[in-house]
């Protein structure tokens, strides 16, 4: 049997097809889109109701220079030139590309685009990539989103799996069309209220609840249960995506969908948009990432095949760099740089010793500035964890000059390295120890929640039972159901959250989003919490300091008041902050922000005392704050030894 697993490519007017016996892959030529995928028996996994261009392709969306918004021109990428790179007994690799002029100014994106595709001989599955490429003297633009989508038959894919507890069977998309769906305050939230299968009345669908951070953005897909077959994207590497490590994007939703997220404004906004100049040379290579294909046998479980698919995404992080990418623009695993070396912490008010940064999220970013890392969006990052005793570890990072930058779960801020480091072709470099001061004034007064860039340690509470998404409930993931913003003001309907220190428990009492509060008249209204708490001792002519380190902001304006809750102006106010829509969006995060603010001994009192958080804007539901941590400090006290 062997002579049919054969590498075999066919070359036709319209179309091209790469064949190696386990699948086969039909494209259009020359646009470079996946019109048809057969394997295992069935004749095209994707959805042959769909146009021949709506079915597997690379898409982005662009604004013009100067554009405030996200939601700019969409366009599919139609390849203008078709090109056979490799054909051999073990490797078909497919170019279709495009080339920008002065012509279609306007009208396409100025970019050069190189999509590839590949299939390998004896590999259930095919990869794609493709290369970016910005010339100088081309008009500036914004490059609002880019990503692959695949759109599969919705008569055979009704399982969706992103996570082992992150799978469930999902609606049809019939079901979010009017008549079977009701909109809810938001077009992407759809409350299926006459569904085709009758089990999902009553539920909200959202893309949004299937969202992920880059970190374990590895493996998603869909499993057909007759006959039991998978479709999986696999993505062994994050280098390729903005925002590092946290950054959140999407997966597989009601479709059946599956993407392959590489820029979006997500959980971020127009901070993580790439904002091209006139005539700034920039390239960059997406991918490749993994389009697996796999089967059981008649009478096995079905979700085995999720399992199968974990094992292939430890194969393709091994594999990593891949080797077989034809494009001088993506450079092997020989022509890559690594580092290592060791954190520790410097923070003379827990420990006298340095304390190992144990889990740090450590990474190489371009050069830039403290936390600069999460905003990036342009070149690659490359990321890894430290151990327990702070050694960290990365490989395989592309030649070029970069800082390192890291953050410690446990510890508010972020670490810059001094110097920038040059990453040459197969070096080795050592950076000795590294030490992280976290700012810090004083001795901790008093604390709210975990310096974790997460609000997952406070108090989220159930949903509406109107308004549920099964696969949520009793989950580790309760943030993820829909319209949790309504419940602050059930929870509190005469009045905004009071905290008392030393009393309250900020797993129930600290409400894991302040928001605006709805009116009767369906108007908004900024809401103030308080934090009360007692001082035994006061320094008045010392500087106490109050650490605010935000989980999410988004239109939002913080002020902070010490004791006198209607002081105009206040102590501190953050101005006009954040677009991450990480309320509305189901996250419990999105970008980080850390404000540090001076209280002079004089506005405190010995006894009772209340500071006020205002979050003052209030036109829509969706606006306002995560808190990651708060913190109050006393001034600062002389630790040296005696």
């Amino acid at each position: 049997m062997q002579h049919l697993r054969r590498l075999r490519l066919h070359v036709r007017d319209r179309h091209v097809v790469m064949d190696n016996g386990i699948l086969r892959v039909t494209l259009s030529k020359p646009d470079g889109t996946v019109t048809g995928i057969r394997y295992n028996g069935i004749d095209n996994l994707l959805e042959v109701l769909n146009e021949e261009s709506d079915r597997g392709y690379w898409d982005l969306v662009w604004s013009p220079p100067g554009s405030t918004v996200t939601t700019g021109t969409f366009e599919r990428i139609v390849g203008t030139n078709f090109k056979v790179v490799v054909e051999s007994e073990e490797q078909i690799e497919l170019s279709f590309s495009r080339t920008w002029d002065t012509s279609v100014e306007g009208k396409l994106a100025p970019l050069n685009i190189d999509k590839r595709f590949v299939m390998l001989s004896g590999c259930s599955g095919f990869y794609s990539y493709a290369i970016y490429e910005h010339l100088e003297g081309w008009p500036g633009f914004n490059l609002d989103e880019t990503r692959i989508a695949f759109k599969l038959r919705k008569d055979k894919f009704h399982y969706m799996a992103m996570a082992d507890n992150r799978q469930r069977y999902m609606p049809l998309p019939d079901d979010r069309l009017p008549g079977r769906g009701q909109q809810l305050a938001y077009p992407e939230a759809v409350l299926l209220v006459n569904p085709v299968e009758p089990e999902f009345k009553g539920e909200v669908d959202d893309k949004y609840q299937y969202s992920c951070e880059n970190k374990d953005l590895k493996l998603h897909g869909w499993i057909c249960m007759d006959p039991p077959l998978g479709f999986w994207q696999i993505s062994p590497s994050s280098e390729f995506r903005s925002g590092g490590p946290l950054k959140q994007n999407l997966t597989s939703h009601v479709g059946p969908t599956t993407l392959a997220m590489f820029i979006s404004a997500h959980y971020a906004g127009l901070d993580l948009v790439p904002k091209f100049g006139e005539g700034e040379p920039w390239k960059k290579v997406f991918g490749p990432v993994f389009m697996y294909l796999n089967s059981a046998m008649e009478g096995d479980d079905s979700l085995s095949l999720w399992e199968d698919a974990k094992k292939q995404v430890l194969d393709e992080v091994q594999s990593w760099p891949y080797s077989f990418p034809e494009s001088e623009d993506f450079p092997p695993s020989a022509e890559r740089g690594n580092v290592s070396g060791r954190l520790l912490v410097k923070d003379r008010y827990i420990s006298y010793d340095y304390v190992p940064a144990s889990g740090a999220y450590v990474g190489l970013a371009p050069p830039g500035e403290i936390g600069s890392w999460q905003r990036e969006c342009k070149d690659y990052q490359f990321w890894t964890r430290a151990d327990e005793e702070g050694f960290f570890f990365i490989n395989d990072i592309r030649a070029g000059d970069y800082n390192l930058y890291a953050w410690i779960p446990g510890f508010i801020g972020d670490y810059l390295s001094e110097d920038s480091i040059t990453i040459t072709s197969g070096c080795f470099i050592y950076m000795g120890n590294l030490v992280y001061e976290p700012p810090r004034n004083g001795p901790t007064l008093w604390e709210i929640g975990i310096p974790d860039r997460s609000a997952g340690e406070f108090y989220i509470p159930d949903p509406n039972p109107k308004y549920i998404n099964k696969l949520y409930v009793n989950h580790p993931d309760r943030f993820r159901q829909y319209g949790l913003w309504e419940r602050y003001a059930e929870l509190y309907p005469n009045g905004d959250l009071i905290y008392t220190v030393g009393e309250s428990d900020y797993t129930k009492d600290w409400f894991f989003a302040q928001v605006t509060r709805k009116k009767d008249d369906k108007t908004y209204q900024g809401t103030t919490w308080q934090i009360k708490f007692k001082l035994d001792m006061l320094n008045p002519t010392g500087t106490y300091k109050l650490r605010l380190a935000l989980a999410s902001a988004a239109q939002a304006e913080l002020e902070v008041r010490v004791n006198i809750s209607d002081e105009n102006p206040p102590l501190f106010s953050s101005g006009l902050i954040g677009s991450d829509n990480a309320i509305a969006r189901h996250g419990i995060h999105g970008l980080y922000w850390l404000f540090n603010v001076d209280i002079g001994g004089t506005l405190l009192v010995r006894g009772n005392n209340i500071i006020y958080l205002t979050q003052a804007n209030s036109t829509s539901p969706f606006q306002g704050v995560m808190y990651d941590y708060i913190r109050l400090e006393g001034p600062q006290i002389d630790l040296s030894p005696n």
